[in-house]
């Protein structure tokens, strides 16, 4: 899963509500000043609504580059934020997930809902597939994604999930665990390191 390439653009997907818990929210801005504080750019979905709108408003409030990019259709449903740094307005959800993933280096999924669980799969089956090696991270907060990981165990004890197409992602259960654990992927090991990133399914 390693990729030569230095991690400067972070893609985030997650929701475009909040959900009920305030931990989400929480999470969203934390991850938001922490790629600030990293000197990272911020590429998002582009909305002004739900933890979209709490990750992009941190990243910016704390001097980051924030790129957002949202079909024209969903202008009208979630507003596209207009404080971004660059806003693309694209023709379709595919347009929009290609862009997302030609401008970013590495992945990170929040909470959310089925738009953010498409998203995050998709990532799955191309690294699945052997489409490309940029990293992601699952960020299981509060156990949010516990379910989804369970699963993909069931997929592999099941047999549906074979030998050669493992399903490679990290699990960060603490937000400021993410971006060390991208940079521990990208990092050189030393001889005799132990490996730290625990790779999945």
């Amino acid at each position: 899963m390693n990729d030569s390439r230095k991690i400067e653009r972070i893609c985030v997907y997650c929701g475009s509500s909040s959900g009920d818990d305030p931990m989400f929210a929480h999470a969203a801005e934390a991850l938001g000043a922490a790629i600030a504080r990293e000197k990272m750019e911020l590429v998002f979905g582009g909305g002004s609504c739900g933890l979209m709108d709490v990750v992009a408003g941190a990243a910016l409030a704390n001097g980051a580059r924030v790129t957002g990019i949202i079909p024209g259709f969903l202008d009208e449903r979630e507003i596209a934020l207009p404080t971004v740094s660059e806003l693309q307005v694209v023709p379709d959800m595919h347009t929009r997930k290609r862009l997302m993933f030609e401008k970013s280096d590495a992945f990170v999924a929040l909470p959310g809902g089925i738009g953010t669980l498409e998203e995050l799969t998709e990532q799955l089956t191309w690294i699945q597939l052997g489409r490309h090696s940029k990293p992601l991270v699952i960020a299981d907060i509060g156990g949010f994604w516990k379910p989804l990981l369970s699963l993909f165990a069931h997929m592999h004890n099941a047999g549906f999930i074979r030998p050669g197409y493992e399903v490679r992602y990290l699990v960060a259960e603490r937000i400021e665990d993410v971006i060390p654990m991208l940079r521990a992927v990208h990092a050189p090991k030393s001889e005799g390191e132990e490996q730290t990133i625990e790779q999945h399914f």
